[in-house]
């Protein structure tokens, strides 16, 4: 019996396999968005279909869609505050971890990555007392979500922030720029930052994410954001709440695709190098 030299065996679903399961996977994600899309664009006539639902929306010719586009500018304030509390916070803290306090990695990974075992119901009833004392500080306003999502963004900033730092050698890096005179924040913005910029941009996809499709916390707390203003008029115009929903899962796909891509980019860059 011979036995090729290299050869190694290969394990996993072949060619006709993994083609039946993109076709399983895609049916059961399609499904459910196009009977979503049948039913907003169904009329009162048997086989009848109009846009004019959409365009209605479009238009925001109904007074109940104000609660929708409330919530879609709380979501979007909620998104961007958030975004700056995990740019200012964490990436400093990671950088700094990362080139003065390497035992302490492992310690700043645990921390992150804990609001993924922590239920969002269970947080909120620790938040319910802090949010009492916001609400004295900074007013009851939708934007003070913000200090709570950026909990529960804080593992996907991370992750996404660290498979960058782990593809750069910071400390080469910046022991290089302050060897030729460059101060710490010219280091951090200068240096570091460009060659975080992969990493940062998916961060800030995955937070814009995670705060359009959270509903629980805002929902418990008695905030108003894009998707309890959909719950809410879902009980009077379903059809607008769908088209709002559809919108939503549209907008967090584009942003998933997107990092996608950077991440993908970011691969193939450091394969080449």
């Amino acid at each position: 019996m011979r036995v090729r030299v290299g050869s190694v065996p290969r394990f996993g679903p072949g060619p006709v396999a993994r083609t039946v399961i993109w076709i399983i996977f895609s049916i059961f994600f399609l499904v459910p968005i196009l009977s979503m899309v049948e039913f907003t664009i169904r009329t009162a006539k048997a086989g009848s279909y109009s846009l004019d639902r959409w365009v209605s929306v479009a238009a925001g010719t109904s007074a109940r869609q104000e609660r929708l586009y409330d919530g879609l500018n709380n979501s979007i304030v909620l998104a961007i505050v958030t975004i700056l509390l995990i740019l200012v916070l964490l990436l400093p803290t990671m950088v700094v971890v990362e080139l003065n306090f390497p035992r302490l990695r492992r310690v700043l990974e645990a921390m992150c990555l804990l609001p993924l075992m922590i239920p969002a119901i269970v947080m909120v009833v620790g938040l319910a007392p802090v949010y009492s004392s916001v609400s004295r500080i900074f007013g009851s306003g939708s934007w003070t979500l913000a200090f709570a999502y950026g909990i529960t963004a804080l593992p996907y900033a991370y992750r996404a922030i660290q498979s960058s730092l782990n593809s750069i050698d910071t400390v080469v890096l910046s022991e290089t720029a302050r060897s030729l005179g460059a101060g710490w924040w010219s280091v951090f913005m200068r240096v570091l930052v460009p060659n975080l910029r992969r990493g940062i941009l998916a961060a800030i996809g995955l937070t814009a994410a995670v705060v359009f499709g959270e509903f629980t916390i805002a929902s418990l707390l008695s905030r108003i954001n894009l998707q309890t203003s959909i719950l809410l008029v879902s009980q009077a115009n379903p059809f607008a709440a769908v088209i709002f929903a559809l919108l939503a899962l549209a907008l967090a796909f584009l942003l998933l695709f997107l990092v996608d891509r950077l991440l993908s980019g970011r691969r193939s860059g450091s394969s080449k190098g």
